[in-house]
């Protein structure tokens, strides 16, 4: 659960301590207010390609397990996969460029079926090759699908926020409990 929502993360903390900037600008794709302006350590195809490479050899370095590192590192550069179908042409292949991106956020409706369709396949998959550690944690993790799927209505339908800020904060409030989740 940790590998797709990595750079989110990061991209969140670079957003908030000003190593990468962005603004909101309401109607510049009709689902996503997102003016990306500069995303290139978190998001480019190259940041991806290094934070996946970090993240599945940090964890190889602690388990010794490749399988996993592997599925970790393709989490992560799956992330810039699904940016580009969604995103306009902001998604950087390089830190400055050039960018890509198909614009799938141009169709609110269709993105948020493929947003909603790709959360609840992530699901079932973990759900398939995982076993709950303790009684119960199986009913937080729906509860955590949950609220993720209501933030993502919100986000597609609803007002865009004031400003990046609170944006940013929050995307690391409601990714908390899924790396938490991960280190326990």
């Amino acid at each position: 659960m940790l590998a797709p929502v990595f750079i989110d993360m990061l991209w969140s903390v670079f957003i908030l301590v000003g190593i990468e900037h962005a603004r909101i600008v309401p109607g510049i794709t009709k689902a996503m207010p997102l003016d990306l302006q500069y995303i290139g350590i978190s998001h480019s195809l190259v940041g991806a390609t290094g934070w996946g490479i970090l993240l599945g050899g940090v964890y190889f370095a602690l388990h010794k397990d490749r399988r996993a590192a592997l599925v970790l590192f393709v989490g992560v550069i799956s992330h810039f996969l699904l940016d580009w179908i969604s995103h306009g042409p902001d998604m950087p292949i390089l830190p400055n460029g050039p960018r890509v991106g198909l614009g799938l956020w141009n169709y609110p409706v269709p993105a948020l079926l493929v947003e909603v369709a790709l959360v609840l396949g992530g699901l079932a998959l973990y759900m398939r090759t995982t076993r709950p550690r303790a009684a119960g944690s199986s009913t937080w993790l729906f509860v955590l699908v949950g609220v993720l799927l209501m933030i993502n209505v919100g986000a597609y339908f609803g007002p865009p926020p004031p400003s990046i800020e609170p944006m940013a904060a929050l995307n690391q409030r409601e990714l908390r409990p899924v790396y938490q989740a991960q280190l326990t």
